[in-house]
C-alpha cells in the first residue's frame, strides 16, 4: 500500500497522521468556539452539537489511523516483540507499533479537547 507514491513501510507519513488531527481538531474546535461565542454566545447549544460532530469525525479519523497501525505491527502474527534489528520487517513492525500509540495518545488528546463542550454551560 502506498501513500503519496511512497511505500508505506518506508513513509513516514501515517506516523504523523493521527497527532495531526488531533491538531486539527484542536484547531478547528476552539476556532469555532471563539467565533461562536462572539456571534452568538446564547446558542451554545448548537456548538455542542457541532464540536459533537467535529470530534466524532477525528476520532473515526484517527481509529482507523489505529487500525492500519496495528495491522503493519503485525503482534498478533508475530509474538517475538523485537524491531531493533536491522531488517526491513524490524522497521515496518517498529514504524507500525509507535504509529499505533500514537494514535491512543491522539485518541485521548482529542477527547480531552472535547470535554469542555460538555462541562461548561454557556459562553458567558
Amino acid at each position: 500500500m502506498s501513500v503519496f507514491g511512497i511505500e508505506r513501510s518506508r513513509s513516514l507519513w501515517h506516523l504523523i497522521l493521527a497527532p495531526t488531527i488531533w491538531a486539527i481538531h484542536f484547531c478547528v474546535t476552539y476556532g469555532m468556539t471563539a467565533i461562536w461565542c462572539e456571534r452568538a454566545p446564547a446558542a451554545s447549544g448548537d456548538l455542542r452539537l457541532w464540536i459533537l460532530i467535529v470530534t466524532a469525525v477525528a476520532l473515526a479519523m484517527i481509529l482507523g489511523v489505529a487500525w492500519r497501525a496495528w495491522r503493519q505491527w503485525d503482534y498478533t502474527d508475530d509474538y517475538d516483540y523485537e524491531h531493533d534489528g536491522p531488517t526491513i520487517e524490524d522497521r515496518r513492525e517498529f514504524l507500525g507499533h509507535a504509529g499505533f500509540l500514537l494514535a491512543v495518545v491522539s485518541v485521548i488528546g482529542v477527547i480531552y479537547v472535547a470535554l469542555p463542550a460538555a462541562f461548561v454551560g454557556s459562553c458567558g
